[in-house]
This record gives C-alpha cells, sequence and structure tokens, in this order.
C-alpha cells in the first residue's frame, strides 16, 4: 500500500510486510533480504530486486573499508548510526521495498518504547535486533547478561515492536533464543552461524562447516516452528557467502531465503571496483589497449 504522504511504499504495517514476502514464496521464489550502509548501495539493491533493506550501523563501518564487527564495538552511538543512515541516505533514495531499522534492543541509554516509535515515525517498516549480543559468547556474554545488557533486552524490544505493528526480522545463534524470539512475535528469523567468509576484510575460516551451517540453521527452525509454524527463516554468515552456497542451504533445509550484508553489499563493491579499475588501466595512450 503506497504511503498517502509520499506515494512510495514505505513505511508498511506489519501485515503488509509479510503478504509481500508470502507473496514472494508463492511465487517459488527464495526471499532475498540485504544490509545497505549507503544510499547508492541500497538503490541499487533494490534495482536488483530484493525483497527487504536492513540498515544498520555495521553496513556504516563495512562501507568504510572496516570489518563488519566494528559494529558490536564502543565506536559509535548504533542506534543513531542506523536512524542517521536512513533518513538522509536510504530512505529517501529506495522507492518501493520495506527498509528495516538496526536496534541495539540492549542500549541502557534508550526507553526503547520511545525509540522505536521514533523509528517507526522516521518511516521505517520494521526492525532487527543489531547489534545483537546474541553472537557474543563466553565470558564477555557473561558479563551482559549478568549486568542487565543480555539478548532478553533484545527479545522485549520485539516484543514492543510487535505491540507497535512494526514487522520483525530477528537474529539468533541458538535454538533457545529462537524460541524466545517466537514467543514474543518476531515475524522472520535470521539463523546467524558466524562472520561472514571471505572478501578483503571478512573472516577466513569460517566459524563452521557448511554441514554444521545446515545442522544449526535447522534446528533453530525447528525451535520456533514449534511456537509458531508460520515465521520466516532465512540464512546468514559463515560459509554461507556465495548465491551457489545459498543455494546448498536451501536444497538441504526447510529455509525461506537469505540475508547479505558482507556477502551482497561489500562483495559486490570490492570485486565490480577492482575489475573496473583494471579495465581503465589497461587503456594505451597509443590507442591500443
Amino acid at each position: 500500500m503506497p504511503n498517502p504522504w509520499t506515494g512510495k511504499g514505505n513505511p508498511y504495517t506489519r501485515q503488509e510486510v509479510r503478504d509481500r514476502l508470502r507473496a514472494t514464496l508463492n511465487q517459488n521464489k527464495a526471499i532475498i533480504a540485504a544490509g545497505a550502509g549507503t544510499g547508492i548501495s541500497a538503490k541499487f539493491i533494490e534495482k536488483g530486486g530484493a525483497d527487504l533493506i536492513i540498515i544498520y550501523n555495521s553496513g556504516r563501518f563495512r562501507m568504510a573499508g572496516h570489518g563488519s564487527s566494528a559494529g558490536l564495538m564502543a565506536y559509535g552511538d548504533a542506534n543513531a548510526e542506523a536512524m542517521a543512515i536512513g533518513e538522509f541516505e536510504v530512505l529517501p533514495v529506495v522507492e518501493e521495498i520495506p527498509v528495516i531499522c538496526g536496534v541495539h534492543g540492549s542500549d541502557p541509554r534508550r526507553r526503547m518504547w520511545h525509540h522505536l516509535l521514533k523509528v517507526k515515525e522516521m518511516g521505517f517498516s520494521g526492525v532487527n535486533n543489531f547489534p545483537t549480543h546474541s553472537i557474543v559468547d563466553g565470558h564477555l556474554r557473561q558479563v551482559l547478561e549478568e549486568t542487565g545488557m543480555g539478548f532478553a533486552k533484545e527479545v522485549e524490544m520485539v516484543r514492543l515492536a510487535s505491540m507497535m505493528d512494526l514487522f520483525s526480522i530477528v537474529y539468533v545463534a541458538k535454538p533457545e533464543e529462537a524460541a524466545q524470539m517466537a514467543e514474543v512475535g518476531a515475524d522472520a528469523i535470521i539463523a546467524h552461524v558466524g562472520t561472514t567468509v571471505g572478501g578483503s576484510i571478512g573472516v577466513v575460516n569460517a566459524s563452521c562447516s557448511m554441514d554444521e551451517a545446515v545442522e544449526r540453521s535447522q534446528a533453530i527452525m525447528d525451535a520456533a516452528k514449534g511456537i509458531n509454524p508460520d515465521i520466516f527463516f532465512l540464512a546468514h554468515g559463515g560459509p554461507t557467502n556465495t548465491p551457489e552456497d545459498v543455494r546448498v542451504m536451501l536444497d538441504r533445509t526447510e529455509l525461506h531465503g537469505f540475508v547479505g550484508a558482507s556477502s551482497l553489499e561489500r562483495m559486490g563493491v570490492e570485486q565490480s571496483l577492482t575489475d573496473l579499475t583494471r579495465r581503465f588501466k589497461a587503456l594505451k595512450l597509443d590507442g591500443k589497449s
């Protein structure tokens, strides 16, 4: 349904986003969501036919040439950064597909219900829990949980978003986290199996094999489906990087699609800019190249 003020798509209601994704599946097509850290990325991701665009602070670091994990560090205000990317870069240029805002749900400085009202007012159609503490483990994860900055805060953020009619697409790393998100109404769950491999600033070795990624993703799906069978499920990270990798995941699980951030935005820019520059540099002054 077009926005009555602009005639364009955003924002959509929660049900409208769900209906769009269901229509994609009914056409026997995979759902593809893409992270965007700049307006030009979002503009051409939309032209490529993505179903959703997700904005979060890691996109800014990624497109500045730094590892996506910078988004988990204390290098800036994650919530403010996502809002700024949306307001000044992405929302003005995306014409039709839903745009989702990354929300750092455990930020102790925010009254989360108030922040989500601003997210909705900005024109976002939904939320994503990033930065997410689901991918933090070990002693640091224990400290975050014990000091009130753990995953439960992200779950509460999604509960509030559901009450506010915001679509939610969430990262989880474990089946028990998937169950928690399903309980509070998450619309789509992303099985996060590790940092994306490859490119100039990706990790060198995957955190798991493809077999393990398949097993972990299916376990996450099974945990959530037992609570709500209508959730959309997507793959992300680890050894799942290329369209061919995603094909394997789709063939071997019941996943509905894929979320690409580094594997779509960063990889596309790295290779295309390198190749195009080499073609220019191949030009000779004598007219022969």
